[in-house]
This record gives C-alpha cells, sequence and structure tokens, in this order.
C-alpha cells in the first residue's frame, strides 16, 4: 500500500486564514521535570489542513461530530489545474472533462500547486472555484471536496474586498464539506486513488484539523 501525506504540519506561528486564532505549540511538562511530557496546543478549528463543517457558514447547519465517518474514507478524483494566476477564478469550463463520470460518493481534490506558495503572504493570493463547480458536484452525489489552497472562494484582501463566500454557501448549503489546505497533490500519480481525512470528534464544533492522506490500496 502506498500513502501520500496531504496535511501541512502543524507547528507554532503557521500561516493561519487572516484574523484565525494563531497556532502555538508550549511544552507544558517535560520527563526531566514531571517524569512524562505533554504539550499544550492553542489553535483554532481551522488550523492547517482542515474540514469545514456546514456549521461553519450555515446557522442550524450539521457540526463535525454530526458527520458520518464513511463519507471522508473513499475514492476520490484528483482535478490538475495547471499554473492558474494569482486570484483567477477558475471555472466549470476549466475542469469539466475531468470531471466526466463522476461517481456519488466521490471526493474531489482540486490540484493548483498553490500549496508551495504556504507560509508566504502570496498564499492569500491563491486563485478560487467559481460557485457553479460547487453546484456540478453537488449534482453528481459529490459531498466532500477539497483544495490545495486556503480557500475555494477568494481570501479577502484589502478593506473594498466583499468577503463574499460563493462556493462555500453553496457546497457547505447543501450539506457538503470542504477541505482546505492540502498539500502533495501531485504525488498522487496512480489511478483511482482513496482518500482518507478524518476530523477529530469535536463536539458541537464547525471543523477540525485532519490528517488527509491518499492511499494506493
Amino acid at each position: 500500500m502506498r500513502v501520500v501525506d496531504l496535511s501541512h504540519p502543524v507547528e507554532t506561528g503557521m500561516q493561519v486564514f487572516p484574523g484565525d486564532p494563531s497556532v502555538s505549540c508550549r511544552v507544558a511538562t517535560t520527563v526531566e521535570q514531571d517524569g512524562f511530557e505533554v504539550t499544550e496546543l492553542h489553535l483554532g478549528t481551522h488550523s492547517g489542513t482542515h474540514m469545514d463543517a456546514p456549521s461553519h457558514i450555515v446557522a442550524g447547519g450539521a457540526t463535525i461530530d454530526e458527520l458520518s465517518l464513511g463519507d471522508f474514507v473513499g475514492p476520490c478524483r484528483v482535478v490538475h489545474v495547471p499554473d492558474p494566476g494569482a486570484r483567477d477564478v477558475i471555472g466549470w469550463g476549466d475542469v469539466r472533462e475531468q470531471l466526466a463520470d463522476l461517481r456519488p460518493g466521490d471526493a474531489v481534490l482540486f490540484r493548483t500547486d498553490w500549496s508551495r506558495h504556504f507560509g508566504t503572504a502570496h498564499y492569500l493570493a491563491h486563485p478560487a472555484l467559481h460557485a457553479e463547480i460547487a453546484q456540478h458536484l453537488l449534482t453528481a452525489g459529490v459531498r466532500v471536496m477539497g483544495v490545495d489552497t486556503l480557500n475555494p472562494d477568494h481570501t479577502p484582501h484589502g478593506e473594498h474586498d466583499s468577503g463574499e463566500l460563493p462556493f462555500h454557501e453553496r457546497f457547505l448549503g447543501s450539506g457538503g464539506v470542504i477541505l482546505e489546505n492540502l498539500t502533495n497533490l501531485g504525488d498522487v500519480t496512480w489511478p483511482d486513488p482513496v482518500l482518507c481525512a478524518l476530523p477529530l470528534k469535536l463536539r458541537g464544533l464547525d471543523g477540525s484539523p485532519v490528517r488527509a492522506v491518499a492511499l494506493q490500496l
């Protein structure tokens, strides 16, 4: 079995969505002084490679612990969008051919290779997916999608940015979930990969970090 890690490491000071809680990892006890080591973590639910539950933007939507784990282990499709520019909008016409013959329950992961900018200011200027893609995925029975960027929508920048989230609203609003900050999608080179991306069982919360991997079984 081959395993490709699709997750960024969680570490102190890592890049987060603007305004989200910062990430810190602080040693609370040590083997030398206390006989055991424990680390105190401070982070938001959307830190690093993570999953958005519907309740992230939908009042009364499903929380992360209410979602079915069976949805997060199964076949996936990696869609390659080569060399998009900063703040480009990727439309349905750009990906239609790679999304032929989707099966209900497939996960779809969009590879832009923007993850190479993770940790830099340029990462915030990532391309976005048009909301029409969300509708086509939902119509095909897709309930799990992911991106190797900070956001399938544009991340707000500047005081005149509207901050609208049309892809989130369409996809999460219909009960889907979104994986963000994926990486290493270019290493998934075999047909019919299997995605495993399990969130923590955080009761009543809107999202969770995940350890996402692609498997060749």
